[in-house]
């Protein structure tokens, strides 16, 4: 799955582990765990979070199980760049909302010898890959998908499907907003909400017509 140690010591080039799923999959917890298994051996690490990412705690990388680690919560992917210097592992959690410069920062941090570990949904809620992560997940050497489980079928789930009225690209939101899908599950659950889209715009034309005729 991933390594921590190299094969040859000689080598100062670090690697990225990119750990992607959907909600309630496991990624934060499974990007904690790594990350103080690291802390334990006493090597020095950083975390980072998006600004934006303000759901459970400002500072804090908390998992829905409620595991958490301090981090740093930053604006963009270019202070990354300035804060991670001489650490030995680097975790970024949530790397979905971050700019496409994250993928040049990973590298980077990569390619000075520290091991970075990116935590992330693989895709958004229409189910399109979401934003740098699947330039993350082809850059990096070692890539965990993880999985929930679905809650109308009981299947392993790679969906996430969103229960509130939103079409922002950007929600926050825990089980209220949120329940991951198996595909089968999805695509109805999709079928149905286009079904009902169609309804109400025919709906809106039928209105429209009679106001019109008056």
């Amino acid at each position: 799955m991933f390594l921590e140690n190299t094969v040859n010591p000689k080598e100062q080039f670090g690697w990225i582990e990119v750990i992607c799923g959907s909600m309630f999959s496991g990624k934060t917890e499974e990007l904690i765990r790594r990350l103080k298994r690291a802390q334990f051996a006493k090597q020095k690490v950083e975390i980072f979070k998006p600004q934006v990412d303000t759901r459970y705690n400002q500072e804090m990388v908390v998992s829905h199980d409620a595991n958490e680690i301090r981090s740093t919560p930053v604006a963009n992917a270019a202070a990354i760049r300035l804060l991670a210097e001489d650490c030995d592992v680097v975790g970024i959690d949530e790397a979905q909302f971050f700019d496409d410069e994250i993928v040049a920062v990973c590298n980077e941090l990569a390619n000075k010898g520290i091991r970075v570990l990116v935590a992330g949904l693989d895709m958004d809620f229409k189910g399109n890959p979401f934003g740098p992560m699947p330039a993350l997940m082809a850059t990096a050497e070692y890539v965990t998908k993880v999985h929930a489980i679905c809650t109308r079928t009981g299947n392993l789930a790679n969906y996430s499907f969103r229960k509130a009225a939103s079409d922002s690209l950007v929600l926050l939101g825990q089980v209220e907003a949120y329940e991951p899908l198996s595909r089968g599950a999805y695509f109805k659950a999709m079928l149905k909400e286009r079904v009902k889209d169609i309804d109400v715009t025919a709906t809106q034309i039928k209105d429209a017509n009679k106001n019109t005729d008056v």
